[in-house]
């Protein structure tokens, strides 16, 4: 494994009920992994319920933990804080809605000597077939506009070198164009790409907003603007 030093952060809006149980679930997994240095930024995006007085009481608790709080910019707005906070070569990010099982973690380690980007892709998603056709209606159009070739682009767990992330720079797409936009300029960049399965979970609290609808009309402004800004 060529990663001896990692960040680790979680985008949260509205998590109260999931964020401590994913955070403490990472430590732990973190600590078993023989890394020099590592740590957890929990992304707290302005969130309404009780998200960021648990990150904060958690970072009072585990000093590798810290807090970025921030209005809310949506989910493409949390990932650029949380790369923007990050201090190692490799960052790992994960939904901080207990969908994913952070001991996959070691799945994207063990192909770090292949890619500069492990992307995840989900097994049997675990979302709700409204979700899912969204999904794959802006993985069509992503893939015929800009030929991004991924098989879910979306997956919220993904580890890439920092050196990714600031050769993309800048970002102007918000919410879900922020993955396909990094994708898209890290590929025409000739960075490698390595795709992970991993097991979806069902959300056991909390509610999804990524099917808003407010939200998807944004996306797809910001989508056809990428996509006349690099066509």
């Amino acid at each position: 494994m060529s990663v001896d030093r990692l960040s680790v952060f979680f985008p949260a809006y509205n998590e109260e009920q999931n964020i401590a149980l994913t955070v403490e679930q990472a430590l732990k997994v973190l600590k078993t992994l023989g890394l020099k240095n590592y740590e957890v930024i929990i992304v707290d995006d302005g969130s309404r319920d009780d998200t960021g007085k648990i990150a904060d009481e958690l970072a009072v608790e585990y000093p590798e933990v810290k807090v970025v709080h921030q209005k809310n910019r949506g989910y493409g707005g949390a990932l650029k804080t949380g790369f923007e906070n990050s201090k190692y070569e490799w960052v790992a990010f994960a939904d901080s809605d207990g969908q994913f099982d952070f001991t996959d973690i070691t799945k994207f380690l063990n192909e770090a000597d292949r890619g500069d980007l492990i992307v995840g892709y989900r097994i049997k998603r675990a979302d709700s077939t409204l979700r899912k056709i969204t999904t794959f209606g802006w993985k069509t159009i992503a893939r015929i506009l800009m030929g991004l070739n991924v098989r879910d682009y979306s997956c919220g767990f993904k580890l890439i070198k920092k050196e990714v992330y600031e050769a993309v720079l800048p970002l102007v797409g918000e919410e879900k164009v922020t993955q396909i936009e990094m994708l898209v300029k890290a590929k025409r960049l000739g960075f490698k790409f390595v795709e992970v399965g991993v097991p979806h979970y069902p959300r056991k609290f909390g509610i999804q907003t990524g099917a808003n609808l407010k939200v998807v009309l944004k996306s797809i402004s910001d989508l056809f603007k990428l996509w006349w800004k690099i066509r």
